[in-house]
This record gives C-alpha cells, sequence and structure tokens, in this order.
C-alpha cells in the first residue's frame, strides 16, 4: 500500500479514538490490544501482534528480547497501556524498541485516561 509512517499513524489514532468511545477506559490491555487489531485490518493495513524485537549482544543474537504490541504496515510500532498514568520508562521502553528494530514511530497509547488524547504520546527515532 506503501503508506507514510503519519498516514498509518493517523488510521491507528483513528480507530484507537473509535474504540476507546465505544468501550471507555479501564479495560485490560489485551483487550484493547485485539479490538485495534482488528481495527486496523479492517482498515485494510496489515497488523502483526505481540512481535518479538531480537536484541545484539557481542555477536550473539538473542531473539526474544522484547514484543512489541503491534507493528503496523512494518513502519509503526504501538505499544498499548491500561495504566493510571504513563511514566518515562513506557516512553524509553518504545524509544529502544524502535532503535533495535531500525524503524522511525512509535505510538504509546494509554487507554484508561478519561481523554484519550491525555494518554497518547508520540516517539519518533531519527525522524
Amino acid at each position: 500500500m506503501n503508506l507514510s509512517e503519519n498516514e498509518i499513524s493517523q488510521t491507528i489514532l483513528d480507530c484507537s479514538f473509535k474504540i476507546h468511545k465505544q468501550l471507555g477506559p479501564g479495560i485490560f490491555e489485551s483487550v484493547y490490544e485485539e479490538v485495534l487489531s482488528y481495527e486496523i485490518q479492517k482498515e485494510g493495513l496489515a497488523v502483526k501482534r505481540q512481535v518479538p524485537i531480537a536484541v545484539n549482544w557481542d555477536n550473539l543474537t538473542l531473539e526474544m528480547g522484547f514484543k512489541a504490541d503491534l507493528i503496523v504496515e512494518d513502519q509503526v510500532i504501538v505499544e498499548l497501556k491500561s495504566v493510571e498514568k504513563l511514566k518515562d520508562v513506557h516512553k524509553k521502553q518504545l524509544l529502544t524498541y524502535l532503535k533495535l528494530s531500525d524503524l522511525k514511530l512509535g505510538l504509546l497509547i494509554n487507554f484508561n485516561e478519561n481523554l484519550l488524547k491525555n494518554g497518547i504520546k508520540r516517539i519518533v527515532n531519527g525522524l
């Protein structure tokens, strides 16, 4: 389909707002992941769930270093949370995933906010 990271990001956010409006805050992260994955696919985008991100260390590749919640169109990492408040460690975690996977854009989405826009952080890796 050859969409830009920003176009993909907009679709992800549109789907997220739709889900939050219907389901509201306070549900398990896994439920949001399932529904968001479904909604993004309905929009015609490819979604991979629980994607292993390898860590290379001293000529050794650790295949299961981390798992990204969603990777959309092999371009945008989406990390989902359902926590009281996003913390700096969540942002650093996503930036690390971006660096290790050599991707440029990540979205950190905390569905446990009354206003979803307050729970969205856009993290870039050299964009």
